[in-house]
């Protein structure tokens, strides 16, 4: 089929550029939650990604008038690191954080992004996600919905587009079925799949072993490559991709879950934060898509007498990233 010939050596293209190694990102978030206590202080969860990608640490930096009371030892926590800390603030109970500054240091250095969580003893919640552009956040009177829609929109695109395992599935997928309504049809197949088990799981209706749902996707990446160098049009797979996606779908999900109870959820606006964690998922994925096609629009005649020859390689590297990782963790779920 010419349209998959086409995405082939797209992806070759794309998969070249992409700074990927042996090792797939696990989302680690850099989480910083306050919770005021009925003391007046306030109880201080610092998570930070077990791996760091800079030897600049990242380092809250408290508002004017807080000191640090006492800090516990650091703990290892799934992929991150924990550290709790007591904070005390002068000022009126209720008020000591509105319109004081909170911030971390090493952003930019660490490529990195925090989810600020302030929960505060008369109800009000803040989210706020720092970024090197926007380090630090200032306390105003009352959270809005707005903001959170924005913030967790954000987080869901941060994770699709760090996440090489999740993208790497996609990739697949074009390679796949092509273009046109396949393509349509797979996609949501697997936006389904997805969106079932991340909002099961983040509202508590199950759980599962995470280490188990890290080796079935890697190994939902190497059964995709596995398809792709079948000759035989009439394969299940080829025939009806979207059940293929769909199925695979519900375990990324599980991924995705993760990723957002790593982070956490505002109470008083959980289910607008895990809709627009999703719709975050689905832009990042969605601009992924486009990117490719875009690319190929302007690559296609310059490594067309080329063609058959690159055609098996993006195939190749699929299938061998994605073997790495079953092995790797397949480890990990016997250790």
């Amino acid at each position: 089929m010419p349209t998959r010939r086409v995405l082939s050596l797209c992806a070759l293209w794309v998969i070249c550029c992409l700074p990927f190694s042996a090792q797939a990102h696990r989302f680690a978030p850099t989480l910083l939650q306050l919770t005021e206590l009925e003391s007046g202080d306030y109880n201080v969860v610092w998570k930070t990604p077990a791996q760091r990608n800079s030897p600049v640490p990242l380092a809250p930096v408290w508002p004017e008038g807080c000191q640090v009371l006492s800090t516990s030892a650091t703990q290892p926590e799934g992929t991150g690191l924990v550290t709790t800390v007591q904070l005390g603030c002068a000022g009126d109970s209720g008020a000591r954080m509105v319109g004081r500054s909170l911030a971390v240091d090493g952003l930019a250095d660490n490529q990195a992004s925090v989810m600020l969580m302030l929960n505060l003893q008369d109800g009000r919640q803040y989210q706020q996600v720092l970024t090197a552009e926007q380090p630090s956040f200032t306390v105003p009177e009352a959270p809005g919905a707005v903001r959170v829609m924005g913030e967790y929109s954000v987080l869901g695109m941060d994770h699709i587009w760090r996440g090489l395992d999740h993208l790497l599935f996609v990739f697949g997928l074009l390679l796949l079925v092509g273009g046109g309504k396949r393509l349509l049809w797979t996609i949501t197949a697997f936006t389904v799949g997805h969106s079932i088990t991340l909002s099961m799981v983040t509202l508590g209706f199950f759980n599962y072993p995470v280490a188990l749902v890290e080796f079935t996707i890697a190994l939902s990446i190497f059964w995709l490559a596995l398809a792709l160098t079948s000759k035989n049009d009439n394969s299940l797979s080829r025939r009806h991709p979207w059940w293929l996606a769909g199925g695979f779908g519900l375990l990324h999900g599980m991924g995705f879950a993760g990723a957002l109870a790593a982070t956490g959820l505002p109470e008083g606006n959980l289910p607008l934060a895990l809709l627009f964690f999703n719709i975050g998922i689905e832009a990042g994925q969605i601009s992924f898509i486009a990117a490719i096609l875009l690319l190929w629009w302007l690559l296609r005649r310059a490594i067309e007498p080329w063609q058959a020859q690159l055609r098996p390689v993006p195939v190749y590297v699929l299938g061998g990233l994605s073997a790495m990782w079953c092995i790797e963790r397949g480890l990990e779920v016997l250790a």
